[in-house]
């Protein structure tokens, strides 16, 4: 596939979940026709906000950041004894102030810079950003299998639907849970997992099966760093705390707004298992399906008013995306990387 055509197909891929986007927002903004949108409300909402609990939310964001550095270095010790954890958070800092102006391939300027700054491969960098890609997932997926089974006792629904959420919350966490028993036979097989992947995708055409190789190898030697016992449990671990830190920001948003201050952490537990599997979706410069679905778990399950749910949506954007944001410009402009400089690196490395 020519660079030409992959950048045809990522916009195609863009323009597709954008008006998948805009579908939800026509219905939401039908209701909003149907019933009206109390503008004053979500000016009160936002201006009535608690600012020692929005601070606090903030803080806890960051220290997510930091978390992300503490893991990749784990990832990246044995061919990196000593990374700087600084170079590290810079290139993190970088990555997604990018993300946030150029969607999800944005996000792979982070693994070109670390393996820039530290002198490194960039297929091993790619091989790390998998393994924490899947980690990440694996999280996402199991806070949303908890997020469906907690929907019932949250919400108003139908007998029949109750079920069928109750049901596909638990069918999510078996498949997490098959997910981690496949990693974990990589992780020791790896060697003979990679040859037969490769193997058995033969019957696809020579330039996707090389590309799809090269995709597979970068994932072994990703897998393959965690064959360390020791480096498997420390991966484990930052990839639980990153997540009890973006939990405890959750709550402390909550906190923050009277429309949700009540709320205990069962549902904010909920909310987060179904913003984060939202948050997969990323456009550029507006975020995307992180802000819809908080905005129809708001309102349609824990019963906030939609001026309400508007303002904590927008909120949580802020906090999780745009904060890092001055970071990631001073961390550029430090490293000398012009606007110009970092969109052309994002243009080569998603080539």
């Amino acid at each position: 596939m020519s660079g030409r055509e992959a950048l045809i197909r990522n916009r195609l891929k863009y323009l597709a979940v954008a008006g998948l986007l805009a579908v939800v927002v026509w219905l939401l903004m039908m209701r909003v026709c149907e019933r009206g949108f109390d503008w004053s409300l979500l000016a009160r909402t936002l201006l009535g906000v608690h600012w020692g609990w929005l601070g606090a939310a903030v803080g806890f964001v960051l220290l997510t950041y930091y978390g992300r550095v503490l893991r990749w270095s784990v990832m990246i010790r044995p061919i990196c004894p000593h990374p700087s954890h600084w170079r590290l958070f810079s290139a993190t800092a970088i990555g997604f102030t990018a993300l946030v102006f150029f969607g999800r391939p944005g996000e792979l300027l982070r693994p070109y810079l670390i393996a820039r700054n530290e002198n490194l491969p960039f297929s091993s960098q790619m091989a790390a950003w998998l393994l924490e890609r899947v980690y990440d997932l694996l999280a996402v997926v199991l806070i949303f299998g908890f997020a469906l089974t907690r929907i019932p006792q949250n919400a108003a629904l139908g007998p029949a639907l109750q079920w069928t959420l109750e049901t596909g919350g638990y069918a999510v966490w078996i498949l997490a849970l098959v997910c981690v028993s496949v990693l974990f036979v990589l992780r020791q097989y790896s060697g003979f997992a990679r040859r037969r992947i490769i193997e058995a995708l033969e019957f696809l055409p020579s330039a996707q099966h090389r590309k799809v190789s090269r995709f597979v190898d970068s994932f072994v030697r990703g897998i393959e760093a965690t064959r360390n016992s020791r480096a498997a449990f420390l991966l484990l671990f930052y990839t639980v705390v990153e997540w009890l830190l973006i939990g405890v920001c959750y709550y402390c948003l909550f906190q923050a707004f009277p429309a949700t201050a009540g709320r205990g952490w069962m549902d904010v537990l909920a909310f987060m298992g179904l913003v984060a599997f939202g948050s997969i979706v990323q456009l550029p410069g507006i975020g995307g399906g992180m802000q819809v679905m908080a905005v129809i778990t708001l309102t349609e399950l824990l019963g906030t008013p939609l001026e309400a749910a508007t303002g904590i949506a927008l909120a949580l954007w802020v906090i999780t995306f745009v904060v890092i944001m001055p970071v990631g410009v001073l961390f550029a402009c430090y490293e000398g990387l012009s606007w110009r400089k970092i969109k052309e690196l994002e243009k080569e490395v998603a080539l």
